[in-house]
């Protein structure tokens, strides 16, 4: 199955899911498929029917978004006449409502402003990319993107999207570097994604993950981007009182052939009881971007895991959990979480942010609004675009990177280093590979990761099996666990065969007295556990439950799928509750070759040296058993 293909299925479980959630607000915002010689015609349309203009979307046939003068506006009696007028233009082959509803900017988290000093004042301040041991940290914990810069790569040629509420592109530290060919605002449908103004800089999010990225060096301005070298453009959609699917869908997949990475620092409210994702559009658009962006090879999404801490769960949100994304998490200065972390099986890897420490030089340090320079950058926010000028380091070092390459980099190079967390400690799964319910697969090492990248072989084709699906009632009671298997060849001897893990999907319909004390296990048939979905003590949903959620594990990553996946279901908590699994389908997505048999192995004491050691073992034995078969079948 491609990767158009599967997400014919996402659409429905998602589409089932996020629709169950919340109540919609009515906007004036519509998707209108129009007939084919109507294209041309369709500002003048939109106008004629009371809209203020109307925008092709760049996915889909013959879509366009009509837009009202006043993107603020919700919908009122005479909208929905204008509305049924259209519809009945011939020129008209559907309408459909743009639903709103909420995304919230993660991470804002107060630090106080200290002296500084340098040719760039915040660099010295700059722990997460030189560590020598600021704010009590500890030396070493970093990026490691001094070894990245010392190899001549700095993001020259590569663009990032910052897909938030604007860029500040007249900030000094950031004018020389923004790509305005690339930025858009969606709120305002202009080419001019500047932050609109508040008293409190609400709007200084985006300003503030650029500056993480692209602000350039050595001008005696703020601090230094990990990509410094980097273009960065600004996508403004994050900015009115509600979102729809239009916008989403027209963030992810503007400008694909000129955008390389998107770097989205939000997502469903982090409120410990939201479970909700990516609509039709921004699925479709998703699925597009990694199947035909960077003229084939993908547009890579990075997204913020979420910061609802120990009460919510990362999985929950359809964003981070997503096949197609990579989630970041962070870590403090010491290599202690952050109290606002989320944990969840689908976060890929980890880099830096503020938390515990009081002390004032702890923060993150970027440009801010109006030209200012701030060190109150936090959360999973701050996170995700260091991870995104990571990825620009890389793409650098070798532009044909795939987006399956970055993944299957970050797993290979991030590294443990001294990341540690009082709850979830670090484990083996079924191929060596050391990762970390909270973690992933380590923080980032820029320095590893381009080394690697440079020599990179881009990974065998990637295949999706349905290894398996339970449809009947269980029964789920307070004070014992309903245990499920599915035995799987995962499709052996059809052409979706999948012998090599990337990412496994649970697809789970269930709902129980109280959602929030529900507690979803899956462990692999090479002994890998993952928790699917944690308790969530602020979750009090009776009704909704999950319905059709595909909740995904990075943790089986390189294992082998066939034979026996066990689930685990069961409450958590001192209250008796009861509830019921309607459904548990299996899918399984990799590769049916070795990913890494062929790639240069330089260091023999890495996670690729030891991956393909593994690989060339497994081939060595299935060899071998094939050999004899064939010499007993003769016999």
């Amino acid at each position: 199955m491609s990767e158009s293909g599967i997400v014919l299925i996402l659409l429905k479980a998602l589409f089932l899911a996020t629709h169950a959630t919340e109540d919609g607000i009515f906007t004036n915002h519509l998707l209108v498929q129009l007939h084919e010689g109507a294209h041309d015609e369709a500002h003048q349309l939109a106008t004629e029917h009371g809209f203020h203009s109307a925008r092709k979307l760049p996915f889909g046939e013959g879509l366009f978004h009509f837009y009202p003068q006043n993107t603020h506006q919700r919908r009122s009696k005479r909208s929905l006449r204008h509305r049924q007028h259209l519809e009945k233009d011939r020129r008209v082959k559907n309408v459909l409502d743009q639903e709103g509803f909420g995304r919230q900017k993660r991470g804002y988290r107060s630090i106080d402003e200290i002296y500084i000093k340098m040719t760039d004042p915040l660099f010295s301040k700059q722990w997460y990319l030189i560590n020598t041991g600021q704010a009590d940290g500890t030396p070493g914990l970093d990026l490691n993107v001094a070894e990245a810069w010392g190899l001549g790569y700095t993001g020259r040629g590569i663009t990032i999207a910052i897909m938030d509420d604007g860029i500040d592109y007249l900030h000094p530290d950031l004018a020389s570097n923004y790509n305005a060919e690339a930025s858009f605002d969606f709120s305002s449908n202009d080419p001019y994604p500047y932050p609109r103004y508040t008293n409190d800089w609400f709007n200084s999010h985006g300003t503030r993950c650029a500056g993480e990225v692209s602000a350039a060096a050595n001008n005696n301005i703020c601090g230094v981007g990990v990509a410094y070298n980097s273009k960065v453009a600004g996508i403004r959609m994050l900015d009115q009182p509600f979102m729809t699917d239009i916008i989403e869908a027209s963030s992810i997949s503007h400008m694909p052939q000129v955008i390389d990475i998107y770097s989205a620092s939000w997502g469903p409210t982090d409120d410990g009881k939201t479970v909700d994702g990516p609509r039709e559009l921004t699925l479709q658009a998703m699925a597009d971007g990694v199947n035909k962006g960077r003229g084939g090879k993908g547009s890579i999404y990075v997204w913020a895991s979420g910061d609802g801490g120990s009460y919510d769960d990362c999985n929950c949100d359809g964003y981070a959990s997503s096949m197609w994304t990579i989630s970041i998490n962070s870590a403090i200065n010491d290599g202690r979480t952050a109290l606002y972390d989320e944990s969840c099986s689908s976060t890929l890897a980890s880099t830096f942010s503020n938390g515990r420490k009081r002390n004032p030089e702890a923060g993150v340090a970027t440009t801010d609004l109006y030209g200012n320079c701030t060190l109150r950058h936090s959360g999973t926010s701050a996170a995700a675009p260091e991870a995104a000028g990571v990825f620009a380091l890389a793409l650098e070092a070798n532009p044909n990177l795939t987006w399956r390459d970055m993944q299957h980099l970050s797993v290979l190079t991030s590294k443990r280093n001294q990341l540690h967390d009082e709850v979830h400690q670090w484990r083996r799964n079924g191929v060596g590979l050391e990762f970390n319910h909270l973690f992933g697969y380590g923080v980032l090492d820029a320095g590893s990761m381009v080394k690697m990248a440079k020599e990179w072989k881009t990974v065998p084709e990637r295949f999706h099996c349905v290894a398996g699906s339970l449809q009947d009632v269980h029964k789920i009671q307070s004070g014992g666990k309903l245990i499920l298997t599915i035995s799987t060849d995962s499709c052996h001897g059809k052409d979706n065969f999948v012998r090599y893990l990337e990412h496994v999907q649970a697809v789970v319909t269930v709902n129980g007295s109280r959602r929030g004390d529900l507690n979803i296990n899956m462990t692999s048939p090479m002994g890998t556990k993952s928790i699917l979905l944690s308790c969530r003590p602020r979750d009090d949903d009776a009704k909704v439950g999950f319905d059709k959620w595909p909740f995904m594990t990075t943790h089986t990553w390189g294992e082998d799928p066939r034979g026996t996946w066990v689930l685990e279901v069961g409450f958590q908590g001192d209250e008796p509750q009861r509830g019921a699994l309607k459904e548990w389908t299996l899918m399984l997505h990799g590769t049916q070759s070795a990913p890494y048999i062929d790639q240069i192995v330089r260091n023999y004491q890495s996670k690729l040296a030891m991956s393909k050691k593994e690989e060339l073992e497994e081939e060595l034995d299935e060899a071998v058993e094939r050999s004899l078969k064939s010499l007993l079948s003769k016999n």
